[in-house]
């Protein structure tokens, strides 16, 4: 569907129930023609909570002292591959903060086994790595890449993350070249952050659809009170600051799965922890068609802490695993079996 930015920053401002669930409706409609009605299940793998970032509202920072950080091993990743197999999961997602210690052939060894061993896709987010080792972890068997641009906005996203050095590649300029390694590419942004106005946000969800990303995850900015960014106040003008909100994260998705109704798109963890009882199937409802359970071993997944006050992290991945299925059965969808890759051109029937 094209959307013109005003007609997306209209609907972002709506709020007359009516008008949103005729939203809803499009949204859905179009998800069912285009990826059916499968919902794909990946399994979320924290492998390390080191990083070597400061960006101002992640948890994961680098002189977050108090946190206690933590590196999986290569046999811990493997095993929770498996456990991913054995409860149906297609993709396995190994996801880290931007932690030079993960070496490229230590990472790209654990690539090669999962594939070797097993039918899963593997899916990295890693940060911002270098084009060698994303070139290397394609050839090792990687088949998609994580790479949020957080916000269009030059601006909003420098105060956010500061940059290591001078001289690097631009997230976006990034995410081309993981295309060209050969990758599905997935990105996204946050909603709500502090200073975000309603032509960035319009913006972000037309360049998704430049980018023509393969996955797209949106999610609302939970404030960390352990963060610079939890105490920094919007200077925009009243009306213009894009909030938070449940609301908003449903109204994204939406608005995405019409600019872009082949892409895959969860519904969220953080979603879900502003709404436990419903926040995930709203999603779903909505436009969504991925769900990453989290497959971490329990004693890491309190100390993998972005935001506060994440669901699920002293549930048992199997205790996880067997929530969502019946989740998602109880709106009458199905789970999806395989990795779920993108469809390019196909309608789904």
């Amino acid at each position: 569907m094209s959307f013109t930015k005003q007609e997306i920053i209209d609907w972002l401002k709506e709020e007359d129930s009516n008008q949103l669930e005729q939203l809803w409706h499009m949204a859905d409609a179009v998800r069912k023609q285009y990826v059916g009605d499968d919902v794909h299940l990946r399994g979320l793998i924290e492998v390390s909570n080191y990083c070597v970032r400061q960006c101002t509202y992640c948890g994961l920072r680098f002189d977050r002292n108090n946190l206690q950080r933590y590196r999986m091993t290569r046999e811990e990743v493997i095993e929770c591959a498996h456990e991913a197999v054995s409860f149906g999961y297609g993709t396995v997602v190994l996801q880290a903060g931007e932690d030079y210690g993960i070496k490229a052939d230590w990472l790209g060894e654990i690539i090669r086994e999962i594939k070797a061993a097993t039918p899963l896709a593997v899916t990295l987010s890693m940060g911002e790595r270098s084009l060698d080792e994303l070139r290397q972890w394609r050839q090792d068997g990687a088949d998609r890449y994580l790479l949020r641009f957080e916000t269009s906005d030059p601006e909003l996203y420098a105060s956010i993350h500061p940059p290591l050095t001078k001289d690097h590649l631009s997230r976006i300029e990034l995410l081309l070249k993981l295309r060209e390694f050969g990758y599905e590419i997935g990105s996204g942004v946050m909603i709500g952050l502090p200073d975000q106005s309603y032509d960035i946000l319009a913006n972000d969800i037309l360049l998704f659809r430049q980018l023509d990303l393969d996955m797209i995850g949106v999610g609302p900015y939970i404030p960390n009170d352990d963060t610079p960014l939890a105490s920094v106040e919007t200077a925009l003008p009243q009306g213009q600051q894009v909030p938070n909100t449940e609301l908003m994260v449903y109204k994204v998705i939406a608005l995405t799965r019409l600019v872009c109704p082949e892409a895959n798109i969860p519904s969220t963890t953080a979603l879900a922890s502003l709404n436990k009882a419903a926040g995930r199937e709203n999603g779903l409802n909505r436009g969504a068609n991925i769900v990453m359970p989290n497959v971490t071993p329990q004693k890491y997944r309190e100390f993998y802490e972005i935001y506060p006050a994440k669901v699920c992290i002293n549930e048992a991945a199997a205790d996880c695993r067997y929530c969502i299925q019946g989740r998602i059965r109880n709106i009458d969808r199905g789970i999806g079996s395989g990795p779920g890759s993108r469809q390019n051109g196909v309608i789904a029937t």
